[in-house]
């Protein structure tokens, strides 16, 4: 039998009912939108359609039950977005979360490059 190199891959995702409402890819954008503080300039970035941006967001907020975004509108600055305090508070939650859950998972596979079959 071919001796495989195997890797464990963890995402979190929560889910609010059936519906996603936030995982890897939402944390994503949020911090692109906090370096860049633009929704679209975050979108161009990850090569996301701005209407795809929207309709996540839209979906994360209502499960999550707060804002994500403060948004303004454009004119002679130009409008930006910036993460709300609760969504930066949730982002670090996450963030620091899914780097407990990876090195949790280290410690119980002595050998992360190579699993073992595991018996039940």
């Amino acid at each position: 039998m071919d001796d495989k190199r195997l890797r464990l891959v963890l995402t979190l995702r929560i889910f609010c009912e059936t519906e996603k409402c936030f995982g890897p890819g939402m944390a994503e954008l949020l911090e692109r939108v906090d370096d860049m503080q633009s929704l679209r300039q975050a979108t161009m970035s990850m090569e996301m359609a701005y209407s795809k941006a929207w309709r996540v967001i839209k979906t994360a907020e209502r499960g999550l039950g707060f804002p994500l975004l403060e948004s303004t509108t454009g004119g002679k600055g130009g409008g930006g977005a910036r993460l709300t305090p609760q969504a930066r508070r949730f982002l670090v939650a996450y963030r620091a979360f899914e780097r407990a859950v990876r090195e949790l998972s280290l410690i119980h596979i002595s050998e992360p490059t190579r699993l073992r079959r595991i018996s039940y």
